[in-house]
């Protein structure tokens, strides 16, 4: 299997898309102010825009999107011809494959839990009879670093399928040739000493 060009366009878009997702996630973190009843004298949490969750909810998707692809194109490092030898390229390609996976789940779960989080608190309205009222909101880093595992992943994954294909391919053919220029050559004496008997007789 040859590295195609068009899938390594199409990882490094999803992962980079997902990367400045995960980082305007970050950035558009629903904020909060306690805000007084106008009816009463109690107090209550207004959380903002929840965007963050948007962005980070359609990072989780076209995170999960790339992996599919590569995983999909690599038969999920479960078949190869190239892969049955060892090989460098065999091992990178295996070293690869599990950090593109660790630092893909790693991004995932960062991504959904912030948005899943972040939902929850623009959602919230409770009503508070203190004066000092502490709202919470989604603590800062969790987009940032689910950011930062996606670019992580990217790496790793364009890693993985290039280690793969090229363990896939060249590794195999490198070792047919070996093993063809082995099985030829001890023929060729033997050619040669029969082809001068045959001169040595007509002499």
């Amino acid at each position: 299997m040859a590295v195609s060009v068009s899938i390594v366009a199409i990882v490094t878009s999803l992962h980079l898309i997902a990367f400045v997702l995960a980082v305007g996630a970050e950035r558009r973190r629903s904020t909060v102010k306690v805000v007084p009843d106008e009816y009463d004298e109690s107090t209550y949490c207004v959380y903002d825009s929840d965007a963050s969750t948007a962005y980070g909810l359609s990072a989780f998707g076209l995170l999960l999107i790339s992996q599919t692809v590569v995983n999909g194109v690599t038969k999920c490092f479960c078949f190869g011809k190239g892969l049955m030898g060892r090989g460098s390229s065999t091992t990178w390609a295996v070293f690869f494959f599990i950090f593109s996976w660790v630092s893909f789940l790693g991004a995932e779960a960062c991504l959904l839990a912030g948005s899943t989080r972040n939902a929850y608190h623009t959602k919230y309205r409770a009503a508070f009879g203190v004066q000092d009222l502490s709202c919470a909101t989604l603590r800062k880093g969790v987009f940032a670093a689910g950011a930062a595992l996606t670019f992580l992943s990217m790496v790793g994954s364009i890693l993985y399928y290039w280690a793969h294909s090229k363990a896939d391919t060249g590794g195999w053919e490198k070792h047919r040739n070996d093993g063809g220029l082995g099985m030829t050559s001890p023929s060729y004496p033997e050619n040669h000493q029969q082809q001068r008997t045959n001169e040595f007789e007509k002499a």
